[in-house]
C-alpha cells in the first residue's frame, strides 16, 4: 500500500486538459436547493391514494354479494387486483424521473421506495388473478383450469391483461438483487421498458370487467384519470422535456480521451450549456446517437463544473455501452436528460465536508469539491488499486489544495488499503465533525459508512452515490 497526502497553504488550480476555462457565459447557474418538506408531503400523498383506492374497491361490497357463491373470494381478488394496479403506477412514478421530485428526494432513496415496494403489487394482482378464478369457478360449477381459460378466451381485454401481468413478472424477475447481478444493464433496461406496454395492457380490463366501474361513471373518470395523469407524468418527464431541452442544447462530442486504463474522459460541447442549472455531484442520462448506443441511456456523473459551452463526464468501459462510449467520433449527437440527484452542496448538514471515493467514483466528488461554497473547509480521500486507476487524482488533489484543505491518496487493494474507523480517524482527525460524502462500488461504500456510523458520525451527514442499477 502506498500514501500520498498534501497539506498546502492555498494556491491557485490549474484546469486540466478537457475542462480548462474557455470563451463563454461564466458559470452555470446551480441547481435550485431541496424542498425539504417534499418527500413527507408524497409519502402521505400516496398513502391518501391508496386509501381511497381501497375505499373504491369495496365501495360495491354487500353482504348478500359475500355470502354468495364464490363472493369471498371475488371480493378478496377485486382489493387484492386494485390495490396492486395502484402500487404499480406509485412505482413507475417514483422512477419517472421527474426533475422537482428528483431534485428534492434523490434517485438513491426513490428507487429505495421504488425496491421496497418491489415485489407486492405482483403479489397481489397475482392473488387477484387466483381468487377471481377461483369465485367464478364456484359460481359456474367449473374447475379453475377450466375458468381461468374462458377468462382467456372469451372475456374481453383479459387475454392482454395477462400477457402484461407476464411482462410484469419479467420486470420484477430481474429487479431481484440476485438476478439484477448478472444482467448487462442494457439487458435490464430494455425488459424494465416492458412495464410500461404490460401496465397499458393490463388497464383496460379493470374497466370493463370491474363491477366497481361498470354502470358507474364517476368511478370510471376518476380511475381514468389517474392513470392518464400517471401516464402524461411519465411522457412528460421522459419524453417531451428531454426533446424539448436537447433542441436547445444541441450537445455533441467533442473529443474522448483516456485518462487511466479503460477510463475515458469525453468533452461535450452545446449551445445552451450556460444555462443548465446543475451543481457539482449531480448526474445526467446520456443517450449517444450512434449505432448500437441510440436506444438506450446510461447515467454518468459529472466529472468538472461546466465550463460553457462545455460539459466533462468519465466513463469507465464496462458494460456494452460504456466500451463503445469510447470509440465515440467527434462530432456525435447526445441527447441528456436531467441532472439528477441529491449528492450536492445542498446536503451538506456543516461547514466541513469530508470527500471519500474510489475508481470511477471520484469523478463526481472532484466536481462537487469545485462547488462546495468557498467557507467550507474540504479534506478528500481517494483510493485505488494502483496509481494509473487513480481517476482525476491530480485535479482532486489541486482543487483541495487551492482551497488550503488536506488530500489523501490510497493505494493498494482493498485488502491492505482499508479504511475502517481508526484509519479514517487517523487520516482525517476531525472527521467526525463534520459531513461525509462517499461514492465508489457496492463494498466500498457500505465500508466507509459502517466506518463512519462508528465514528459517532449521524446518518443526515453521511451522503451515498450508488452506482447500482
Amino acid at each position: 500500500m502506498t500514501h500520498r497526502s498534501v497539506h498546502a497553504p492555498a494556491k491557485r488550480t490549474t484546469p486540466s486538459k478537457g475542462v480548462e476555462r474557455r470563451p463563454g457565459r461564466g458559470r452555470n447557474p446551480s441547481a435550485p436547493a431541496p424542498i425539504v418538506w417534499l418527500p413527507r408531503a408524497l409519502l402521505i400523498a400516496a398513502g391518501v391514494g391508496l386509501v381511497l383506492t381501497l375505499a373504491l374497491a369495496v365501495s360495491q361490497e354487500s353482504h348478500a354479494i359475500l355470502s354468495a357463491p364464490g363472493g369471498l373470494f371475488d371480493a378478496i381478488g377485486r382489493v387484492s387486483g386494485l390495490v396492486g394496479a395502484y402500487l404499480m403506477l406509485i412505482m413507475v412514478i417514483l422512477v419517472a424521473r421527474v426533475p422537482w421530485i428528483e431534485r428534492s428526494v434523490g434517485q438513491d432513496r426513490l428507487v429505495r421506495w421504488h425496491r421496497t415496494l418491489g415485489g407486492w403489487p405482483i403479489v397481489l394482482i397475482a392473488v387477484h388473478i387466483v381468487t377471481v378464478t377461483l369465485g367464478y369457478a364456484k359460481v359456474t360449477h367449473s374447475g379453475p383450469v377450466a375458468q381461468f381459460l374462458t377468462f382467456i378466451f372469451h372475456y374481453p381485454d383479459i387475454l392482454a391483461a395477462a400477457v402484461g401481468f407476464a411482462l410484469l413478472v419479467a420486470a420484477g424477475v430481474t429487479s431481484y438483487r440476485a438476478v439484477r447481478r448478472q444482467l448487462k444493464y442494457e439487458t435490464w433496461w430494455v425488459v424494465h421498458l416492458y412495464i410500461y406496454l404490460g401496465l397499458t395492457l393490463a388497464f383496460a380490463h379493470q374497466i370493463t370487467t370491474g363491477i366497481m366501474f361498470r354502470g358507474h361513471l364517476l368511478n370510471r373518470l376518476v380511475w381514468t384519470a389517474l392513470w392518464l395523469a400517471g401516464a402524461l407524468v411519465v411522457v412528460g418527464s421522459r419524453l417531451v422535456a428531454p426533446a424539448l431541452r436537447n433542441a436547445r442544447l444541441q450537445i455533441r462530442v467533442e473529443s474522448v480521451v483516456q485518462v487511466s486504463p479503460n477510463v475515458y474522459a469525453i468533452t461535450l460541447k452545446g449551445r445552451g450549456v450556460g444555462r443548465l442549472a446543475v451543481s457539482g455531484g449531480q448526474f445526467f442520462q446520456w443517450r449517444f446517437m450512434a449505432p448500437g448506443l441510440w436506444w438506450h441511456s446510461h447515467p454518468y456523473s459529472l466529472s468538472a463544473m461546466p465550463r460553457p459551452p462545455y460539459l466533462r463526464i468519465t466513463v469507465k468501459a464496462l458494460g456494452d455501452q460504456s466500451a463503445q462510449v469510447a470509440r465515440l467520433a467527434r462530432g456525435t449527437r447526445v441527447i441528456v436528460e436531467g441532472p439528477y440527484g441529491v449528492f450536492t452542496r445542498h446536503a451538506l448538514v456543516s461547514d466541513q465536508a469530508t470527500l471519500i471515493g474510489a475508481g470511477v467514483g471520484i469523478t463526481p466528488l472532484r466536481a462537487l469539491v469545485e462547488d462546495l461554497p468557498k467557507n467550507v473547509k474540504v479534506a478528500a480521500i481517494v483510493r485505488a488499486s494502483t496509481k494509473a486507476d487513480v481517476v482525476h487524482g491530480d485535479e482532486v488533489a489541486a482543487l483541495v489544495k487551492s482551497r488550503n484543505g488536506i488530500f489523501h491518496e490510497i493505494i493498494g487493494s482493498r485488502r491492505h488499503a482499508r479504511l475502517s474507523a481508526i484509519e479514517l480517524r487517523q487520516l482525517i482527525p476531525n472527521i467526525a465533525e463534520g459531513d461525509v460524502y462517499v461514492c465508489g462500488p457496492d463494498g466500498f461504500a457500505t465500508e466507509i459508512v459502517r466506518a463512519s456510523t462508528m465514528l459517532g458520525i449521524p446518518a443526515e451527514r453521511i451522503h451515498v452515490e450508488d452506482f447500482s442499477f
